[in-house]
């Protein structure tokens, strides 16, 4: 079946795909926040070290919306022997997270009935993809991370693993995120979804069958998100009002555009899109937990919370609220950054700095 969907459908990794370095296990039903039930889910995820014996040297990993368990792919200089997350002392895992297209059980994975998910894939939330890590963490006998970290999508979830499972961590950090999705975030997230079910080849979700898949709406998508991950300073210093000078006639700003979405439609899926991004739209630490203010008041392990000051996806103020109302949180690390919210991708020596430390304060922490 997945041998006959093609790059122009869905850039999804699939069964008949080369597996690399992810490893696979089955973690069974979920039941989500929604009360649905996700059945048969499969966790993919890469592991760099080794656990001890009494499996007590973990470190936790989460990847943004467009990321995926192939840190050094994404994060490079930061995992491996001798760096900021050193294997030669602490076992590393990142996993796929559920709704992904990367070999964790999302909707262009194949359902129990034999068909991909498609339009029939439940929403998630930020804490029904926690419920599954948790679930993995079991799985493999971890009895906690020293660490749970991770950028924008990934921070959501850290915060979550801080609030709701502060005995399986010792402490988090997370990088330019938030306690809660801004109306700002909603609205733009919106756009980005209203592109690709506009999209004619959308057929509502249900395109792994067909010849070709919502590929221009989910580049429109990933367009207009790059925008807001980068910053006004450096799009008008790189490009200002130059032109491309191929037989296109584009201004080179539209051309760097044109080469981002390229590149996603690679390695991504339409529906996966949809559904993390919904996820993230979704995300409230204060949800049924009185707001806000009190949920991040209950956090009893060290917070580290990263700002990138030029960041206008998620600006500093988001960041400033956390350490204002967790009591546990240390002060506010900024990284200064033309690049945006992309800045903890490119400002590699920044974060494997504030990596040393966060880790530093959660093996201080007992248990």
């Amino acid at each position: 079946m997945s041998s006959e969907i093609n790059s122009q459908v869905t850039g999804a990794w699939l069964e008949s795909h080369d597996p690399g370095d992810r490893l696979f296990l089955k973690i069974g039903d979920l039941q989500l926040e929604s009360g649905e039930i996700l059945p048969d889910i499969t966790i993919a995820y890469q592991t760099w070290g080794k656990l001890n014996g009494d499996k007590s040297n973990a470190i936790l990993v989460n990847h943004a919306l467009t990321g995926w368990s192939d840190v050094p792919g994404w994060l490079p200089s930061m995992v491996g022997p001798g760096l900021p997350l050193d294997s030669d002392k602490y076992f590393i895992i990142c996993p796929n997270v559920i709704g992904g297209c990367q070999g964790s059980t999302g909707p262009s994975s194949i359902a129990p009935d034999g068909r991909r998910w498609g339009a029939r894939f439940p929403t998630l939330t930020i804490r029904d993809m926690v419920q599954a890590e948790v679930a993995l963490t079991d799985a493999l006998g971890i009895p906690y991370y020293n660490l749970a970290v991770g950028p924008s999508l990934g921070g959501m979830r850290a915060l979550e693993w801080a609030v709701q499972y502060p005995d399986r961590v010792r402490a988090i950090c997370t990088i330019g995120s938030s306690a809660v999705a801004t109306g700002d975030q909603i609205g733009s997230a919106s756009i980005q979804i209203r592109a690709i079910k506009s999209d004619p080849n959308y057929f509502g979700g249900d395109y792994y069958d067909k010849e070709l898949g919502p590929v221009e709406g989910m580049g429109i998508a990933r367009r207009i998100a790059h925008l807001t991950y980068r910053t006004e300073y450096e799009m008008d210093l790189r490009f200002g009002r130059e032109l491309q000078g191929d037989e296109t006639g584009r201004f080179a700003v539209e051309s760097y555009l044109d080469h981002q979405a390229a590149k996603l439609a690679k390695r991504f899926d339409a529906n996966t899109y949809i559904v993390l991004t919904e996820a993230m739209n979704s995300h409230d630490i204060g949800r049924d937990r009185g707001g806000v203010v009190e949920a991040l008041a209950k956090i009893e392990i060290p917070v580290v919370v990263v700002s990138i000051d030029t960041d206008r996806l998620f600006p500093p103020r988001l960041q400033e609220e956390i350490v204002e109302f967790a009591p546990t949180a240390l002060p506010l690390v900024t990284i200064t950054s033309p690049f945006g919210h992309d800045g903890f991708l490119i400002e590699v020596e920044s974060v494997g700095n504030i990596l040393r430390g966060a880790l530093a304060a959660g093996t201080t922490t007992s248990k």
